[in-house]
């Protein structure tokens, strides 16, 4: 049992960083019908800009954290930019495929640049252990909590209540018609993909913090689950992947309390098999009849 609730508090901390990954998933298919899969090497951008800024240029976690989040805005409005601005009329598939490519570009171009070798993340924090009975908990672990939290909540409130986010809505609605309005299409586009990479960056820099390690490729395997999040309570909700991503944390952490460990990742995936079959939508999703 005690290692059963171990589990449980390792999954919270795990499930807030999907559910970040996953909030720039369900923004971004929200506003423009595109599964960004460069999505979560965006999040692995974001571990090696705090990597280099606690490493060379001595920033504490918080600066780090910060810069990260802004550097990763700037990659995900470049990429936005460049990549899928020119496809926007294009069939889904195109853009699709550029997705692929441009995660393939950036896990080989750092792979090329800074070698494939798995690298120590900086202990810009000191680790504190904090004992409840036979459960531990440290202060990192609670700090990516409040952290992810606060940024979910700050995410709702820029969605909910600025002009900006508005504009977000109404894109996401009905671009026709929120063009006819006044509302700046490119821009509400380019907000968005920095939105959603900044959560990504932030949440590479507290990843590297709580698993001390990096690497080029270290954004693949969450950058699927991030997506399973996005899409087990509905593509496209806020709320859903939110509440998504900390259901696959658990759901991860409760294997390997099981003793699954090796079974882990074919359980994550077996659960978005299972959904897209009795709830293509998703959980929270609502069926959506198209005129014909």
């Amino acid at each position: 049992m005690s290692t059963f609730l171990q589990q449980l508090v390792n999954g919270h901390s795990l499930g807030s960083i999907y559910a970040l990954l996953a909030l720039g998933y369900t923004m971004v298919y929200g506003i423009i019908k595109l599964i960004n899969f460069a999505h979560g090497d965006i999040y692995m951008l974001g571990a090696f800009w705090g990597y280099y800024v606690i490493n060379q240029l001595h920033f504490n976690f918080w600066l780090a954290l910060v810069s990260a989040m802004l550097f990763c805005a700037l990659v995900g409005v470049v990429i936005e930019y460049l990549a899928y601005r020119p496809l926007r009329n294009s069939p889904r598939i195109a853009a699709l495929i550029t997705a692929i490519g441009v995660s393939f570009l950036l896990e080989n171009g750092m792979a090329y640049m800074f070698s494939s070798n798995v690298r120590s993340f900086p202990q810009a924090m000191k680790v504190h252990q904090y004992h409840l009975g036979s459960i531990s908990i440290s202060n990192i672990q609670i700090l990516i909590l409040v952290v992810s939290i606060a940024l979910m909540i700050l995410l709702q409130l820029i969605v909910r209540r600025t002009k900006m986010g508005k504009a977000m809505r109404g894109v996401s609605v009905d671009p026709d018609a929120a063009q006819l309005i006044g509302i700046n299409i490119d821009r509400t586009i380019s907000f968005t993909f920095a939105l959603g990479s900044a959560m990504a960056g932030a949440a590479g820099v507290m990843i590297g913090l709580y698993y001390n390690s990096i690497d080029p490729l270290m954004g693949m395997t969450p950058g699927i689950k991030a997506f399973v999040a996005a899409v087990l309570d509905g593509i496209g909700l806020i709320l859903g992947a939110a509440i998504g991503g900390f259901v696959i944390g658990l759901l991860e952490t409760t294997m390997q309390a099981l003793g699954f460990s090796a079974f882990k990742d074919a359980a994550v995936y077996a659960v978005l098999i299972i959904i897209l079959l009795i709830r293509p939508a998703g959980i929270l999703g609502k069926k959506i009849k198209e005129k014909v």
